[in-house]
């Protein structure tokens, strides 16, 4: 045999083998997902005025997460790679879907209705754009080239611009994150970097005056001074920055949150939780929150560093540095440090589609851990 041929075989895919294990699972990542769960499902049942509806409806979403991630572990990285456009497709197609078909909430059209529950195609896109990105940057020219970058920048906006859209900037600001951190990883070059800050900045009069709506444009304008309208625009700001200072060192412990029991604080089960454990758990129980933030976001960059293909390497590299953006916006919204834009914060959070969509990345990060080691 020629030495070019046997050099073929130990790289080709056939010449892999899955680790000897029964259940291809991260046992470190496992452990710290249950217990940010079960943070979440004790905050929750407090904000939510002590409803064991929430609580139980949260749980089974959590259940969902937990069977989907371990089932998706069990497949190998190259799957989701060639899966990778079929499932962006899918997601643009839904996202569609919502602009001519899709049910409105609180002044928002995000979600289809299937029947059973309600689907919110956005949140899809969390993984659908940097697992694109992964796949496509990943097999080309390291770093990318301006044609690579071109492409990746336009898979990119047409999402976010569709999400924009329903409007949700949360979700869109998350999802345009996703994708600028999987050009960054594929070694996107400084002249990209600096042209990326310039277009920004030039790009900011346009998107105040004809793309961001009032309301958004309030909040940023309250951001700056949220005491000029206490009762209104100002008030939520104002409620959870009370409840986070009033909450001390130690909380005021478990249900006996002022803001949040006497309904004080708005939307205090979804994107303002953080107020709720502030108050009720203090600084102490706030430090212990981001511990395991941090403890997660350094698996995953374990993870990324290790991983055998550079699909791997990008798409864990772009799901931890999307991950941490997750809860630096929530955490900076809600301490008045940011806009309120409607991002909610991970695990902690009630929501049925965000969940189960922050498990199934961690299921492909999964993947990627257990991958074989190539010779």
């Amino acid at each position: 045999m020629h030495r070019n041929d046997f050099v073929r075989q130990l790289s080709s895919p056939g010449g892999d083998r899955r680790p000897s294990r029964i259940m291809h699972i991260d046992i470190p990542l496992l452990l710290i997902l249950i217990a940010l769960c079960s943070i979440g499902l004790a905050v929750l049942y407090s904000a939510s005025a002590e409803s064991i509806f929430y609580v139980k409806r949260q749980a089974t979403f959590m259940f969902i997460g937990l069977f989907a991630m371990i089932v998706i572990a069990q497949f190998q990285p190259r799957l989701w790679e060639r899966w990778s456009i079929f499932i962006y497709l899918c997601g643009l197609l839904s996202l569609v879907a919502v602009l001519f078909f899709g049910v409105g909430a609180k002044g928002a059209q995000r979600w289809l209705d299937l029947g059973v529950t309600r689907f919110q195609p956005s949140e899809l896109m969390k993984i659908a754009v940097p697992m694109t990105l992964a796949s496509y940057l990943g097999k080309r020219h390291m770093p990318p080239r301006f044609k690579h970058v071109t492409i990746g920048v336009i898979a990119t906006l047409i999402p976010v611009l569709l999400v924009a859209r329903q409007p949700d900037l949360g979700t869109s600001l998350i999802i345009f994150s996703s994708g600028f951190f999987a050009l960054f990883l594929a070694g996107l070059g400084k002249r990209y970097l600096l042209s990326t800050a310039l277009l920004a900045m030039a790009a900011v009069p346009t998107l105040w005056f004809y793309v961001m709506y009032d309301y958004q444009k309030q909040r940023v304008l309250t951001l700056l001074s949220p005491e000029q309208d206490k009762l209104g625009a100002g008030w939520n700001i104002m409620q959870s920055t009370t409840a986070i200072g009033s909450g001390g060192l130690s909380g005021k412990g478990w249900t006996e949150g002022t803001q949040s029991q006497l309904n004080f604080l708005p939307e205090s089960h979804t994107d303002f939780i953080i107020a709720v454990l502030a108050e009720e758990f203090g600084l102490i129980g706030v430090l212990g929150m981001l511990v395991l933030y941090l403890l997660l976001i350094g698996r995953c960059m374990i993870i990324a560093l290790n991983a055998q293909s550079m699909f791997g390497r990008i798409m864990a590299g772009t799901i931890s540095l999307t991950f941490f953006v997750y809860i630096f916006v929530n955490m900076g919204m809600v301490s008045g440090i940011l806009p309120v834009v409607g991002a909610p914060l991970p695990f902690i959070s009630y929501g049925g589609t965000a969940i189960v969509t922050l498990f199934l990345g961690f299921g492909i990060l999964m993947a990627i851990s257990t991958e074989p080691k190539r010779i």
